[in-house]
């Protein structure tokens, strides 16, 4: 297979203005650290952000949108929370994509942890419906939309501070780690529901559910401590600020701004059919919530390991061959992955989730660190990615578990949920099309 130069050898260009960087620029210790504080960061600040999405599955509907009837109109309205959420990430990458481009990544990635941490926590000593009325899913609702700010501003800055530092022959591999935070992140809030869940059901209903929110801030104190320690990154410290970045990035880069969102469809879309939706299809058709839970956890701990391995890979191959295999992965498992849930067999559940998280999710948010970052040049590569990566997270992540659920909801059955992945998986196919192979996207000014 050809080598894709978007994935810069060791004797080529860097591609769009990022430094190729030497073993000396900054030492192997100083980048270890680095990785080591970025990934444990955006590990404790996704902890808190899909706590509420596994808690939007299995009971905030009964606790905070108690319908009467069919129990899926209320985990329904749960997910619109969830949706609402996302709906606020855009904003979070505006302001925190200005932020990161004009002071610097460290200063905006420790404002988000400070938000998220007490969104959560807050989340945790919120009163019920049954104690409150309409008062509860509205705090719930405002709550979450501070998670949504604090997460859009968060994962540009994270990546940023490693892919800004990376030699760039490697920075594919050493990219990759930055999103081994997200997958740690779910493996963690599951874990912890997991453990509560296997309380005596009145206990859970009324207190167990609480504890993972209230144990953020544990790690409010944690991250805050952590990042304040972190170095800039290089690439922003020999930076030329913009005034105004995000309108920069609208008026000179609109095409890679497209290009950044078509590349989220199928990770972010995918993503949360297998983290979300499928909690709530296994529980529908009668498949224990513990199994839904261990597979998924189980998956995701593997894919901590196969995030790496494909970023390695899109040093080697290319980023667009590796991202492609991911996208078109989603389109070929998109019906199986269900049909191995209908066995109820622990073996098969867990090999559709492996199939859905560790192979395709796993190449295209391995691949997307670097891929996403060498579309725009350093002085708005903050904004840049967090626009694509936020604004497509709204109509990918944020509205997937909810029309999946409405769709299934509807007909009782899982196809128009497979056709879904396939239609992600194709518009992400299409969108990594556009992306020259042979020539950088962007070269900086």
């Amino acid at each position: 297979m050809p080598h894709d130069t978007l994935s810069p050898t060791p004797n080529a260009p860097p591609a769009s203005g990022l430094p190729a960087g030497s073993p000396t620029a900054h030492t192997s210790r100083t980048l270890r650290r680095i990785i080591v504080a970025s990934v444990l960061g955006n590990a404790l600040e996704w902890y808190d952000f899909f706590l509420y999405g596994t808690a939007a599955a299995l009971i905030f509907g009964p606790l905070f949108f108690p319908l009467h009837g069919d129990p899926l109109l209320g985990t329904l309205a749960a997910f619109a929370g969830f949706a609402i959420g996302f709906l606020a990430r855009p904003l979070g990458g505006v302001v925190f994509g200005h932020i990161g481009d004009k002071h610097g990544r460290k200063r905006a990635l420790v404002v988000t942890l400070m938000m998220m941490g007490v969104a959560t926590f807050g989340i945790g000593l919120l009163p019920t419906f049954s104690q409150v009325g309409f008062l509860a899913p509205v705090a719930l609702v405002c709550l979450r939309v501070v998670q949504g700010i604090a997460s859009g501003g968060e994962w540009g800055g994270g990546v940023l501070l490693i892919s800004e530092t990376a030699p760039a022959n490697r920075r594919g591999y050493y990219a990759s780690f930055s999103q081994l935070g997200v997958a740690g992140g779910f493996v963690l809030s599951a874990a912890a529901f997991y453990l509560v869940q296997r309380l005596p059901l009145e206990s859970f209903m009324s207190w167990g559910w609480r504890v993972p929110f209230l144990a953020s801030v544990l790690i409010f104190g944690v991250g805050v401590y952590i990042r304040r320690r972190l170095p800039e990154s290089r690439d922003f410290a020999a930076a030329r600020p913009q005034h105004m970045p995000v309108l920069t990035v609208l008026r000179n880069h609109p095409k890679q701004l497209l290009q950044a969102m078509g590349l989220r469809v199928a990770e972010n879309g995918g993503t949360y059919i297998f983290l979300s939706f499928v909690l709530v299809y296994g529980k529908a058709v009668g498949v224990p919530v513990s199994v839904m839970l261990g597979g998924v956890m189980t998956a995701m701990l593997l894919e901590l390991v196969t995030i790496v391995l494909w970023g390695r890979l899109s040093d080697a191959i290319g980023r667009r061959p590796v991202y492609m295999i991911g996208a078109l992965g989603l389109v070929v498992i998109a019906f199986p992955a269900f049909w191995l849930i209908d066995t109820h067999q622990p073996m098969y559940v867990f090999l559709s989730l492996a199939l859905g998280l560790p192979f395709c999710h796993g190449a295209m948010i391995g691949t997307q660190p670097a891929l996403m970052g060498e579309l725009f040049p350093t002085e708005v590569r903050y904004s840049g990615m967090a626009l694509g990566h936020e604004i497509a997270s709204v109509f990918s992540g944020g509205l997937a578990p909810l029309v999946a659920t409405a769709l299934y909801a509807k007909v009782r059955e899982p196809w128009p949920v497979a056709l879904m992945l396939i239609a992600f998986g194709l518009i992400t196919a299409i969108t990594l099309a556009t992306i020259p192979r042979n020539t950088h996207v962007i070269a900086d000014d």
